[in-house]
């Protein structure tokens, strides 16, 4: 269902749907004047009229006026006549409850940003943080500190496989002791006590990359004990996706509780169409009985940092050790054949200028750049092997964030979002207002993943930069 974005929302706080108390509410609103009621004395704080009233029960749309007074939708009927302090046609325009994000990367911007305007101008009023098997740990100073902040929405967490095995083991690729998995169970397990939602994981991350299985699920169980869910970044998106699909269901199956599959897709033009056997898996296991479920953005865009293009072992012990490896001449070697196979053979396909720098902490001139600009910047010709010299030269810089366009097929993600287990999640952050240099260029995802225009109109994503044709469905 597509919901036509033409003002910014409008938050009407703590309200109350039919009754049921909500987060908050958000309603997307055409441009009209709102004008007083009659000149009795008004019932109602409120009325909203000719509403598209999309109410998060899985019903279809109706049409419908609704009154507000104070924090509670008193009324939803047909036609209302009622006086009221405010009236505002709505133009036939989509009214419902505020959008949750389930997947987003919030927690360093919304201490920068706490209006959070990104995500409230596209009606998400609920983030949900500690994807891809990262957050603080422990997680309570965290919570507390949101708790003091004055924000715009509402942010959950889970707590992260990743920085608890980080914790524990270290970014070393072993398996954990006895002792050390019993650790990260009593940090899990806190981690679950002070408000994580569950515990995620980043199986294509480091240290993530260094767990088996059967340790994944030992710290599943906690979880499921404590009635949390698993939500997986799994093992590999590209050629392994239908069998990292399959360890994620294994998990949430042998660790007893629900399963979700983030950011599902099916990367780089050799793995198209793996869809249709990766749903399959998750419709199969639901029939079975388990609570599989998957979140996705829609976009052919995926994001990622630098230091992913190049292997587990040369990225293992952190960044410094990554660098001090890039400046032995045999291990350099052996990394570089690596990295420019990726390029030649991954998302890209060979093409450096489908990989767009988003943002560089160390060089905010960068942004927006390809791949394909740094190497000439650098004096060199456009290929893959001074591609996988450019990755490297970023890396030493410091921090920068890629996005490589069209690395999706739009039959793929189109598949993924008719499935009746997907919802939508922007994966996205608070980076601030587009056009702002310090924002850098990020994904379109973080500004646009709700409705279907940006939700601060400003100048164009990055270019060749595609939003997808399918538009998201609307959540509660």
């Amino acid at each position: 269902m597509r919901v036509s974005y033409k003002a910014p929302a409008v938050s009407l706080g703590r309200l109350r749907w039919h009754g049921v108390s909500l987060f908050a509410a958000t309603i997307v609103l055409s441009a009209a004047l709102p004008h007083l009621a009659d000149a009795q004395a008004p019932t109602y704080d409120l009325v909203l009229r000719n509403a598209r009233i999309v109410d998060g029960s899985g019903e279809r749309a109706y049409s419908g006026d609704i009154v507000i007074r104070g924090d509670t939708i008193a009324r939803i009927a047909p036609s209302i006549t009622d006086p009221a302090a405010r009236v505002i046609d709505v133009g036939s325009q989509v009214v419902a409850p505020g959008f949750i994000d389930v997947h987003n990367h919030a927690r360093g911007g919304i201490f920068q940003l706490p209006t959070a305007d990104n995500f409230v101008r596209q009606g998400v009023t609920t983030v949900i943080e500690g994807p891809d098997g990262s957050s603080p740990v422990p997680l309570a100073p965290f919570l507390r500190r949101l708790a003091a902040l004055q924000k715009s929405i509402n942010i959950g967490t889970f707590i992260g496989h990743g920085s608890v095995r980080e914790r524990v083991v270290g970014r070393v690729n072993r398996h954990a002791t006895a002792e050390e998995l019993d650790q990260m169970r009593t940090l899990v397990e806190q981690g679950m006590k002070d408000g994580a939602f569950g515990l995620s994981t980043g199986l294509i991350y480091l240290p993530g990359n260094f767990a088996p299985t059967s340790e994944i699920v030992e710290l599943a169980k906690v979880v499921g004990r404590l009635g949390g869910h698993y939500q997986s970044h799994i093992r590999d998106e590209g050629g392994r996706v239908v069998e990292a699909v399959r360890e994620a269901l294994a998990i949430g199956e042998q660790g007893g509780l629900p399963t979700q599959i983030t950011h599902h897709k099916a990367v780089a033009q050799p793995n198209w169409g793996k869809s249709v056997e990766t749903l399959r898996l998750i419709s199969a296991a639901r029939a079975r009985g388990i609570d599989a479920t998957i979140d996705q953005y829609p976009y052919a865009s995926t994001g990622a940092s630098f230091p992913t293009y190049l292997p587990a072992w040369a990225r293992e012990g952190g960044l410094e050790a990554t660098r001090s490896r890039l400046k032995e001449p045999e291990l350099r070697a052996k990394i570089k054949a690596h990295t420019a196979r990726v390029l030649r053979l991954g998302a890209a396909r060979g093409d450096l200028t489908k990989i767009a720098l988003a943002q560089c902490t160390w060089d905010k001139t960068l942004a927006g750049k390809t791949l394909a600009d740094v190497v000439r910047l650098r004096g060199n010709n456009v290929t893959v092997e001074n591609g996988a010299e450019a990755v490297f030269w970023i890396i030493e810089q410091g921090a920068c964030e890629a996005i490589t366009r069209d690395s999706l097929s739009e039959q793929d993600i189109e598949r993924i979002l008719k499935h009746p287990a997907t919802m939508i999640a922007s994966d996205g952050n608070i980076p601030g207002p587009i056009g702002d240099i310090a924002s850098g260029v990020p994904h379109p995802r973080s500004y646009a993943t709700f409705p279907d225009r940006p939700a601060i109109a400003e100048p164009e994503p990055p270019r060749g930069e595609r939003r997808s044709s399918c538009a998201p469905p609307l959540q509660a």
